[in-house]
């Protein structure tokens, strides 16, 4: 009698896989306030170049300034998150209205195990989706999961997380996860991607946003499995 060998990569191991999506600022004068904050470059020093400036690039770099709030977890907004827990379905929670956001955050924390007997995985979550969710988190008053489940400034190296980043490129490296999918033969993010979720979220395209922000999960999924399978 032959015994099947069943392919199973976690080895009796709990893992959250997750992604978010982030969007600028939407509260009411944003952009204004960002065109505040702009000056024109240090280069310029004639009172006739610096005035060129303003009537012609400051509106741009009003724009960009507020774009970049969507990397700042104090400013800017969580629009999507989408998990799944080993070979599990993958949930996704979007917003239509950023007023939700709180319910959204809190419905992904309430998911989590709070012993921690889960790891969290994704594509550089060190570096950005855990301290941005912490800092929004913080502003809209949401209680944050356990430390034991959900680590406040965790490093790359940290045992409570996979940040498939780091575990390609080291503490120190960076790759992008289209480069790795890549490496791996797993099929990329096509002619979506991040860049593109403020405009998407603006012109209303959310179904469009929630497909890219699951599949991201899915993808992260797959190439972490080439570790476990290699013993990491």
């Amino acid at each position: 009698m032959t015994t099947q060998v069943i392919d199973d990569p976690y080895k009796g191991e709990r893992f959250v896989y997750f992604d978010i999506e982030t969007i600028p600022n939407q509260s009411p004068g944003a952009l204004e306030r960002a065109k505040k904050s702009v000056k024109p470059p240090a280069a310029l020093k004639k009172p006739e170049s610096i005035e060129k400036w303003w009537d012609e690039k400051s509106d741009d770099a009003a724009k960009d300034a507020w774009a970049k709030t969507s990397f700042d977890g104090g400013l800017g907004h969580v629009c999507t998150i989408s998990w799944a827990k080993n070979d599990g379905e993958i949930r996704t929670h979007h917003l239509n209205n950023i007023d939700d956001e709180s319910v959204m955050l809190a419905s992904f924390f309430n998911d989590l195990d709070p012993y921690h007997s889960e790891r969290l995985v994704g594509h550089y979550i060190a570096g950005f989706d855990i301290p941005f969710l912490i800092k929004r988190a913080i502003v809209l008053g949401i209680p944050l999961p356990p430390a034991s489940s959900f680590p406040r400034d965790p490093k790359p190296w940290d045992k409570n997380i996979h940040d498939t980043m780091h575990m390609w490129a080291g503490a120190k490296g960076s790759i992008k996860m289209d480069a790795l999918c890549d490496i791996f033969g797993i099929p990329g993010k096509g002619d979506f991607d991040g860049s593109m979720v403020a405009d998407a979220w603006a012109n209303g395209k959310h179904r469009t946003i929630s497909e890219y922000c699951a599949d991201d999960v899915s993808r992260t999924r797959e190439i972490h499995k080439r570790f476990l399978r290699a013993g990491w």
